[in-house]
């Protein structure tokens, strides 16, 4: 075979690497680097995982003199994974993925959108469930992994909403204090939602979001989670501490028999000190909104039927802009005891609006005609003198026998 020129540096790599040369026409190489350009940037997965090589690259105090002798071996590893020649190109292959980044983050779902901690407890005789967000922990800007920019400077405004489902998405929602510039957010807050019964722990479910408030547009989606409510005990406080995840949807599809115009705390006591049933109208809960805006401005009237000479009506306060308003009022009727179990008290809710007649809301009748709750809340009442009870009532569409307007 003859040889032509630069067959002298060809035979050293040869004798040195233990490389077959391939017969044919061979270029003048100066260096290894002419071979692989980018090396060892650009080595394929399984080389560039090896211990070997990556203590090459890392560790700067390899003398000159020893640098040489493991570049070569790394070449071998190369040549003998991939079965080429000297001649031949290496297939281009990516570099290997980062399974830990240099924040300490985990390239999965679950720590790519951050972790939540909070805590709820049920307090079954109060019907409240208790919501206390403690802290969030939210990744760095990454755009390999596909995360939405937030704020400019890397950072987020971030907050905490919450929402029962199902039902209506602004009668259930309570949110917390938005906190500026931060990743690793600390609330410590307590939402609560008044009016829950044991039905709504078996059926419901609470959605949990963490949001970026943004001023000058629509605020920023960052992650969520749901728990069904089924799997809290009465008066214990279970402790979660959950990765967030994407959003999901909700089902539009939900049973309408599910649906309510609310509820409302009522309290009843029998004062033999003023000779009259006092009536307490404490708040309301998950109201249906009636107004544009996804409102109500709500207030509550009270009668106590029969009512021949119509001066039972009793009203109260009108709150604006709420689906959950809080009115603390009371009302008394001058009755004598043993006259009540033939009377029936009548509570309506309205949403108050200004030039046109008010719109019903939904309403409650207490008495001895009616049934379950109602009914043994004016029973225990009658049966207890003095004594306050306070129990949560749904709403109806409809009474029976009532005006439905104002």
């Amino acid at each position: 075979m003859t040889l032509r020129k630069g067959e002298k540096m060809t035979i050293s790599i040869q004798e040195h690497m233990a490389i077959d040369v391939c017969p044919g026409p061979i270029k003048p190489i100066k260096q290894i680097s002419d071979y692989f350009p980018r090396f060892p940037r650009g080595l394929p997965a399984t080389v560039g995982r090896s211990s070997a090589l990556r203590s090459t690259v890392s560790q700067s105090s390899v003398s000159p003199a020893e640098a040489p002798r493991e570049e070569d071996e790394d070449v071998d590893q190369l040549f003998g994974a991939y079965g080429t020649t000297p001649t031949e190109q290496p297939a281009k292959c990516q570099a290997p993925e980062e399974v830990v980044d240099p924040e300490g983050y985990e390239s999965d779902d679950c720590t790519t959108l951050g972790t939540l901690d909070f805590s709820l407890l049920y307090d079954q005789e109060n019907n409240a469930l208790h919501c206390t967000i403690n802290k969030a922990k939210l990744p760095k800007l990454d755009y390999k992994k596909g995360l939405k920019p937030m704020d400019h400077n890397g950072l987020a405004d971030p907050y905490v909403k919450l929402h029962l489902l199902p039902g209506a998405s602004k009668a259930n929602k309570l949110r917390t204090k938005t906190l500026r510039n931060t990743l690793n957010p600390t609330w410590n807050e307590t939402l609560t939602y008044y009016g829950i019964t044991d039905e709504d722990m078996i059926r419901k479910t609470l959605r949990i979001s963490v949001c970026d408030e943004d001023k000058f547009r629509h605020n920023e989606f960052i992650g969520e989670t749901r728990i069904p409510l089924k799997k809290l005990k009465p008066n214990q406080t279970k402790n979660f501490n959950i990765c967030l995840e994407k959003q999901l949807p909700i089902d539009k599809t939900e049973d309408k028999s599910l649906e309510e115009r609310g509820r409302i705390l009522i309290s009843l006591k029998y004062s033999s000190q003023k000779q009259g049933l006092l009536v307490g109208i404490i708040r309301c809960a998950h109201l249906a909104a009636m107004d544009a805006n996804g409102y109500s401005d709500p207030y509550v009237k009270t009668y106590l039927k029969p009512d021949e000479d119509k001066k039972s009506k009793h009203k109260t306060a009108v709150k604006k802009k709420t689906l959950n308003p809080e009115f603390n009022e009371e009302f008394c009727y001058e009755i004598k005891h043993g006259d009540l179990a033939k009377k029936t008290l009548e509570v309506t809710v309205w949403d108050y609006d200004i030039g046109k007649s008010n719109d019903f809301i939904g309403g409650v009748v207490l008495g001895i005609n009616a049934k379950g709750e109602r009914l043994k809340h004016w029973f225990d009442c009658l049966k207890n003198k003095d004594k306050k009870i306070e129990r949560w009532h749904t709403l109806t569409n409809e009474l029976p026998g009532a005006v439905l307007s104002d």
